[in-house]
């Protein structure tokens, strides 16, 4: 795999959200770029199984994105991936467009949906289930966001997985250590986040979640896991990409002025703001 190819790709995917997001000014940015990679590898590494054009093509295999507030970071792939027109991403959040701050089912590609968090896992649990009752070789992949793991419902939910050796199915925590109020270590400190998934009875591995290297040996690990379901701890930095907002709670939802909007261009590579 080109690993030039996919940076390009994450640049892309950053700028084409950029460019959504700030057409309306409706969005999370910073929860978006946390996971471009891990969405870019997924999509363009040569992992996920999809046929361009056929968002319910029987044997694709299924991505969930389960922290919801992240959805923006789905549509320009999905158009991309010609599921639908690519003029919709200039109607995001409008009234009459297709495409919601948050995924719905009426979106062709989109599996799962996600305004309540916590649910992800649950669904790609019953996928995965499915395809192991109807002897089908799908697999379904489901990006979570660090925060989202204080839900009793993932704990359910990986207890089910594990019980029925559902190694069709991907977990990627994407670990920025932050949620709309802060920091989690501060918030309820996660602790050791592969050992818990270890300890559900997962196979479990920590990356850079902004190394296709990394991200891509450890997506390599699927099929090889002795049954067990895999997850991957991905660690990673909210709103990369954009310096002011690095690390930065604040920014979960905020959209930047006059002067921070020149610094993202420029960081981003673009010439002008978004026209509407």
């Amino acid at each position: 795999m080109n690993i030039n190819h996919l940076e390009d790709k994450a640049l892309w995917l950053r700028q084409e959200c950029w460019n959504m997001v700030m057409r309306q000014r409706k969005g999370h940015i910073p929860s978006s770029y946390s996971c471009v990679e891990i969405i870019v590898a997924l999509y363009y590494g040569g992992v996920a199984r999809l046929t361009r054009g056929r968002p319910d093509a029987p044997n694709r295999d299924r991505i969930i994105v389960s922290k919801g507030h992240a959805a923006a970071v789905q549509y320009p792939v999905l158009a991309d991936l010609d599921y639908f027109d690519k003029r919709e991403l200039k109607r995001y959040t409008q009234p009459g467009g297709l495409l919601g701050m948050y995924a719905d089912y009426k979106i062709p590609g989109i599996e799962g949906i996600s305004g309540s968090l916590g649910h992800g896992v649950g669904m790609g649990s019953g996928f995965a289930f499915a395809a192991k009752q109807n002897n089908e070789d799908y697999r379904t992949f489901v990006v979570l966001g660090d925060g989202e793991c204080y839900e009793g419902s993932i704990w359910e939910s990986a207890m089910f997985a594990a019980h029925h050796n559902l190694d069709n199915l991907v977990a990627i925590v994407d670990r920025n250590d932050l949620c709309i109020l802060g920091r989690t270590k501060e918030l309820l400190d996660l602790g050791d986040l592969e050992g818990k998934w270890q300890s559900f009875g997962w196979k479990a591995i920590t990356v850079n979640g902004h190394s296709f290297e990394e991200l891509l040996d450890a997506l390599s690990l699927i099929g090889t896991t002795s049954g067990k379901p895999l997850a991957i701890i991905a660690n990673t930095v909210k709103g990369k990409g954009i310096s002011f907002m690095e690390g930065r709670p604040e920014w979960h939802n905020r959209i930047p002025d006059e002067e921070q909007m020149k610094v993202a261009l420029g960081e981003l590579g673009l010439k002008t703001m978004a026209e509407t």
